[in-house]
């Protein structure tokens, strides 16, 4: 069977973000709403070896609250891989946590695999133990026993460390910059894709039928953080979908067949992460169920 744990739910910075006086981030500190870290996924098609799905800044701790896995000897650990659906640092700025000599391997598109080669950091994951395997879009491959994955592009943009000039910026890229993946096991079809600039017809017949959707919520409202009074730009110019309106997700995603749809990657302002919020309950009254950390979920 199937099985996903979210490590983090929260987009970067976490809720509470270090730097963040929003009203989300003030009732986390007090402990009037549940803190979350930084965007990662932990899946497995046996329940015995795992594949980590983006590692978050915060991996080591996520790592620490999930017993499933801890070492179960001097240095084996169930991680038999890592996957990245973009180089944005929430996503990869964890993989040199993972630098302590242990064996696993590095799935992503050759785009971001490039990235991370181009930047010498990286390389304290020792190429004897850590392989990098490219992974060509539209390709299935194995990632842990009993459980293959499958990337496919999905509208997004660069990193935001790779972004040119304002005026040169694309937020609705097709390509290898931004990635869903495709998992599957026990013959069901379940999907992974924290990040996202719109859904397209290709991408709602491609979740069509799904057992489990994991999706990009990172605001609810496109103009969320200029509202909020901490920042300037828009869900838009950050390639992400909102999750209300009539182009939201929620509208995008409600005529599927899909088994159980759950969002991720939240950012610590987007009202949803309030549980007595009417945003909460309307999320929910679609069929949506909101991410926590460590929240696990079998297909």
């Amino acid at each position: 069977m199937f099985r996903a744990r979210i490590l983090g739910a929260a987009a970067g910075g976490g809720l509470p973000q270090w730097n963040c006086g929003c009203a989300n981030c003030q009732a986390a500190r007090r402990g009037e709403i549940p803190s979350l870290t930084q965007s990662s996924l932990a899946v497995s098609g046996d329940g015995i070896f795992w594949a980590i799905l983006n590692t978050s800044p915060d991996i080591r701790g996520q790592l620490v609250a999930t017993p499933e896995l801890h070492p179960t000897g001097p240095r084996e650990v169930p991680i038999r891989s890592v996957l990245l659906t973009n180089g944005d640092i929430d996503h990869v700025a964890g993989l040199l946590t993972l630098r302590e000599q242990q064996p696993f391997t590095l799935f992503a598109t050759p785009e971001i695999l490039a990235v991370i080669a181009a930047n010498p950091i990286f390389d304290a994951l020792a190429p004897e133990k850590v392989t990098r395997r490219p992974l060509a879009l539209d390709t299935e491959v194995e990632i842990a026993p009993g459980l293959t994955a499958e990337l496919f592009a999905v509208p997004g943009k660069v990193p935001l460390y790779m972004e040119g000039a304002e005026a040169e910026v694309r937020t609705d890229l097709i390509g290898e910059q931004t990635v869903g993946a495709h998992l599957r096991a026990g013959g069901r079809d379940i999907f992974h894709i924290p990040g996202c600039a719109r859904v397209t017809p290709a991408l709602a017949r491609r979740l069509d039928g799904a057992a489990l959707v994991f999706f990009d919520g990172t605001l609810w409202q496109d103009e969320e953080m200029v509202r909020s009074g901490v920042g300037t730009k828009t869900g838009r110019r950050m390639g992400h979908i909102s999750m209300s309106g009539e182009d939201g997700s929620i509208a995008a995603l409600a005529p599927l067949s899909i088994g159980r749809r759950v969002f991720v990657h939240m950012n610590n302002t987007n009202p949803v992460l309030r549980p007595n919020s009417p945003e909460r309950a309307e999320a929910e009254a679609a069929g949506w169920t909101i991410g926590q950390d460590g929240m696990e979920i079998s297909a």
